[in-house]
């Protein structure tokens, strides 16, 4: 049975009064842009490969370009969120973000590619952490899941619709005509979200004696580090996949471009259907009684055992067995998409929600910057993808250990000096 201290965040930091009507769904749609925008470069990578005559170790320069600013900026992000507050934040990296993709269709070289991507992941740093601060500061633990899963379901339909929609107007338009429609096109955004939240973020800039626990305070907790540790190889496979999908399908096996947009689109929407309908599983499981323990570490567990098997197929079987393991793969990422917010939320609870996902993403998405590169020197040495497979199904499995063993309890800690970070 759930305990008190597993269902509702205690100590320094109280619950809000709400969210606010279509606040979630404007995150997702937010995420989803999101991964639309960060996505477009895979999907063009064929192309701009052959248009640039860039080698394989150059595209995973550019691939992991744009997580050398991403990365450090989540730490930027989640301070800003208790600085300038997390509405403000998010809507200054969209648009930062929106602008870079659009610049990048004007780019005629390898030097002016790395230097947008940079900036890309400047402003894209923005979304994990505000979004994170926000369903922390104003849902209850068990309602985590399904508003995460519907955050996820915009992190999972965004690779979908950039690879199959995207992938399909630069066979029309080509990719430079494609960054430009994207990146304008997400501009659009600020304006219901500026409209939703005028209030909300005036409220927000209100004094409040409450304060954040500082990155230290968080960093002396294990659970941070297991949170940690399992979302970094959680996103070095995902990032796998989702960076090396297109050139897998069009080089490897010998699929078309056109070919490449539908399976990739497809295993994006199952992904989406897997991510949404465990976060909402989850969340009835604990009201039914299970502790956010069992329901989210059993999930996240699955979720890389699943993708390890999935991967290890893709590197063993045939062109068929591998598209049909890769849609396997598609629905283990989903298992814990969700949960892996949702645990660090519910454990960080609504005062240090947005520094603890900050530091969490910031520690995760270092896969985002290794993974590219090994991948990148594996196939450029050994002309194939069977051990870049095989390296992230390893990876993949590593992440066990920090959902299992490293975090004990998914509960919230009470954060401030009278309770010295104990457990509620």
């Amino acid at each position: 049975m759930s305990t008190a201290a597993e269902t509702a965040p205690r100590g320094m930091g109280a619950i809000g009064p709400g969210i606010g009507a279509g606040v979630v769904p404007l995150l997702a749609l937010a995420v989803f842009i999101n991964y639309i925008d960060r996505g477009n470069l895979a999907t063009a990578a064929p192309l701009i490969k052959d248009e640039l005559h860039l080698s394989g170790a150059q595209i995973g320069l550019l691939l992991s370009a744009f997580f050398w600013t991403y990365t450090p900026s989540q730490l930027l992000a989640g301070w800003l969120a208790e600085r300038i507050n997390a509405y403000r934040t998010l809507a200054i990296g969209l648009a930062l973000w929106a602008l870079a993709t659009a610049a990048t269709g004007l780019a005629t070289g390898f030097a002016a590619l790395i230097a947008l991507r940079l900036v890309l992941g400047v402003g894209e740093s923005a979304a994990f952490p505000c979004s994170s601060k926000l369903l922390a500061q104003h849902l209850p633990a068990h309602k985590l899941g399904g508003a995460n899963g519907m955050i996820a379901l915009g992190l999972s339909l965004g690779p979908a619709f950039g690879t199959f929609v995207g992938g399909s107007l630069m066979v029309q338009l080509g990719w430079r005509a494609t960054f430009v429609v994207f990146g304008l096109g997400s501009l659009v955004w600020l304006w219901p979200w500026l409209t939703a939240t005028r209030h909300a973020s005036a409220r927000a800039d209100a004094p409040s004696d409450v304060r954040a626990p500082s990155f230290f305070a968080i960093l002396k907790h294990r659970e941070a580090w297991g949170a940690s540790l399992g979302h970094f190889s959680a996103n070095y496979a995902f990032y796998f996949v989702i960076s090396w999908l297109p050139l897998y399908l069009v080089k490897e096996r010998g699929f078309s471009v056109a070919q490449m947009a539908q399976i990739g689109g497809l295993i994006y929407v199952v992904y989406a259907a897997s991510a949404l309908a465990t976060g909402w599983l989850t969340d009835r499981w604990m009201q039914a009684g299970a502790s956010a323990t069992l329901a989210r570490k059993t999930a996240a567990v699955a979720c890389h055992v699943v993708v390890a098997a999935a991967l290890l197929g893709c590197a063993m079987g045939d062109a068929t067995v591998s598209v049909a393991c890769l849609f396997v793969a598609g629905t283990g990422f989903g298992l814990n998409t969700a949960g892996i917010y949702a645990i660090g939320q519910t454990i960080a609870g609504p005062t240090g929600g947005g520094k603890w996902i900050g530091l969490q993403n910031c520690v995760g998405n270092t896969a985002g910057i290794v993974g590219p590169i090994i991948t990148g020197l594996i196939i450029d040495r050994t002309g194939q993808f069977f051990w870049a497979f095989i390296v992230a199904g390893a990876v993949s499995l590593v992440g066990v250990i920090g959902w299992a063993v490293l975090i004990r309890r998914v509960s919230p800690i009470a954060w401030g000096a009278a309770v010295k970070g104990a457990r509620a």
